[in-house]
């Protein structure tokens, strides 16, 4: 048999888990006639190879399903029949992807880039192959039936999980599994995309913390290899067909580049506060957050996208752009063959179906959506500048395709640097995506004001926040252990999540007592009350010295608490412990003050300092 069997182990530490593997036959003999390092080349070719294979079947998957979806819609007689069909299909697609996420397969919730992060970091590279085939069947199923997200994020799930399931079949120890993550991950994004650069790019400026020449052999050897299996079936021709064949005057798309850079980097600042805040409230309430969530975005996704479509057919271009990953419309607006109106509404649609799709729950990814609006948003300043040119004559071109062209793509390259956080790759990838290198100078202003605008903004990144909002640490991660300064970062980001509360409704003695069985001993320990709410902090001190007989919550009645939220940065949680004296702050929700998150403390800070300069 050639999968062997996996045992997972539990130590006192819950978030350290290792994983002992079972040895078939064929894995033996492989250990035994190869070394290390061939059998790690081996299986980067392997991966290679099935990634490829993976990322052309999950293409087609999502294009004919929605193909056939959109050709069945198209052939009603009547409108409100099309309309039906069009808010059925993200319905079902919603449903069942809630269903599945619900009860089978949770990790396939989201894109799938920040669940690889924490496999690659807290989980020593560990991905089940059963995640990465939901990913492919609910990925098809969500963003084939209609749902506005991308399929770049779900195959780099699916292929990391197929990279682990290699590497643990060919390697015994775990550390040599987690760096078959890389692999995969690299060999994901590179058969996607069509994009073998960028690939290796977003790699090393998302996932790893250091350039290796012994990691990027193996990741460039993945990469040839799945992109040469992605076009040898899909072709060779770039993913975006710009048709732009122009010769662009560097010095004056300079000053485009770069008021188009800082309206990318406030745009996209504001989707990533929109995502995250609509998926915080929908959390909040336990009536909405549950398995039919989904389907409910399917649903506003569907109205939103049959709204855009009458509206942009009542205007003579009937524009399927806000559904599934919409390609076909951008494509369109590189030709200028978009009205200003048209753009305009199929950024406000699918800006919100994005937001909507992607908070209550959906299996899909963010890099196709952000380079759509990245394009429609260059396409509107673009046909702006073609007016002010006719007065103003500074461009010095003769065809306005020119100049809306540029924009889309300027206006790409600068939302995805302001989106995804990666400054390189969103530079590299729009030459890969639509093969076209003449603005490479202005592309690069843009890109990295963009980046720099939403970095200052947000210090953390989409996909550091959605881990850091469903608990997960991220101390281990490179963004949190290097040169940036942490001292920016939210509190969420290295505080403890795991919290042993005192009972305000027992004595002191009765709380020591059962303190000193469950666990060792704090400095400070939070209070609840019998629902479960936060009502104050009290010393181990404290503790120790009470010997009254009378319940916690009258030693704590004149308390004054003193409490921080997630989002507060780290300086201003610091220099208020030191202002009051006290060396602990229990991080409460911004809803309610009673409902306990996690507590920062001086220790934690000092910690995370002490990382910082290693």
């Amino acid at each position: 048999m050639l999968t062997g069997r996996i045992e997972k182990i539990y130590y006192t530490d819950s978030r350290t888990m290792a994983y002992h593997y079972g040895s078939s036959k064929l894995s033996e003999q492989l250990r035994k006639r190869f070394n290390d390092s061939q059998r790690f080349m081996f299986a980067c070719v392997l991966c290679g190879l099935v990634c490829g294979l993976l990322a052309v079947l999950f293409h087609y998957s999502i294009h004919y399903t929605f193909h056939h979806v959109w050709e069945f819609a198209m052939g009603q007689h009547e409108t409100w029949q099309f309309v039906a069909v069009m808010l059925a299909a993200p319905t079902i697609g919603g449903l069942i992807c809630g269903l599945a996420i619900k009860y089978w397969v949770p990790q396939a919730l989201g894109s799938g880039i920040p669940q690889t992060k924490e496999a690659y970091y807290n989980k020593r590279g560990f991905i089940s192959i059963t995640t990465g085939f939901w990913r492919v069947v609910l990925g098809t199923l969500y963003v084939g039936l209609g749902n506005a997200l991308g399929r770049e994020g779900p195959m780099v799930h699916a292929a990391s999980a197929v990279s682990s399931r290699i590497g643990r079949f060919v390697f015994k120890d775990p550390e040599r599994v987690r760096a078959m993550i890389p692999v995969g991950m690299a060999a994901g994004i590179g058969a996607a995309f069509n994009a073998p650069l960028s690939a290796i790019t977003f790699v090393f400026e998302e996932l790893l913390d250091n350039f290796s020449t012994k990691a990027i052999g193996g990741i460039v050897l993945a990469v040839v290899i799945a992109a040469a299996v992605s076009r040898t079936v899909l072709g060779e021709d770039p993913v975006i067909d710009t048709h732009l064949s122009f010769d662009y005057q560097t010095s004056i798309w300079m000053l485009v580049a770069i008021p188009l850079g800082v309206i990318a980097g406030l745009l996209g600042h504001f989707f990533v506060g929109s995502i995250i805040t609509l998926r915080r409230a929908i959390r909040s309430r336990s009536w909405l957050n549950k398995w039919y969530t989904a389907g409910i975005g399917g649903l506003f996704c569907g109205v939103l996208g049959c709204a855009a479509w009458g509206i942009t057919s009542s205007l003579g271009q009937s524009e399927s752009g806000v559904f599934s990953i919409g390609y076909g419309s951008l494509e369109q607006a590189f030709e200028n063959n978009l009205l200003l109106s048209i753009l305009v509404i199929l950024l406000a649609f699918k800006f919100l179906a994005v937001v909507i799709n992607y908070a209550t729950g959906g299996s899909g990814g963010l890099f196709s959506p952000t380079l759509f609006l990245g394009g429609m948003m260059g396409g509107i300043i673009g046909i702006a500048l073609v007016s002010m040119d006719q007065y103003f004559h500074v461009l010095h071109v003769t065809n306005e395709s020119q100049i809306v062209g540029g924009c889309v793509l300027l206006g790409m390259g600068a939302m995805f640097g302001s989106v995804i956080r990666c400054p390189f790759t969103s530079l590299i990838i729009i030459f890969e995506l639509t093969g076209n290198y003449s603005l490479i100078l202005p592309l690069m202003a843009g890109n990295m004001l963009s980046w720099a605008i939403a970095r200052k903004l947000r210090p953390m990144s989409i996909y550091d926040t959605l881990l850091m909002e469903d608990g997960v640490s991220l101390k281990q991660m490179p963004s949190y252990r290097g040169a940036q300064d942490y001292r920016n970062l939210p509190v969420a980001a290295i505080m403890t999540h795991d919290l042993i509360s005192v009972k305000s409704w027992l004595t002191a003695d009765e709380n020591f007592k059962r303190i000193n069985l469950e666990t060792s001993t704090h400095h400070a320990y939070t209070v609840e009350n019998e629902a479960g709410e936060f009502t104050g902090v009290i010393t181990y001190r404290e503790l120790q010295e009470s010997h009254q007989d009378f319940p916690l919550s009258k030693l704590i009645a004149e308390q004054k608490i003193i409490t921080t939220f997630t989002d507060t940065s780290i300086r201003e949680a610091s220099r208020r412990m030191i202002l009051k004296d006290i060396q602990q702050l229990p991080v409460v929700s911004v809803n309610d003050s009673k409902k306990l998150l996690g507590i920062i403390t001086l220790n934690d800070i000092a910690r995370q300092q002490n990382a910082a300069q290693l």
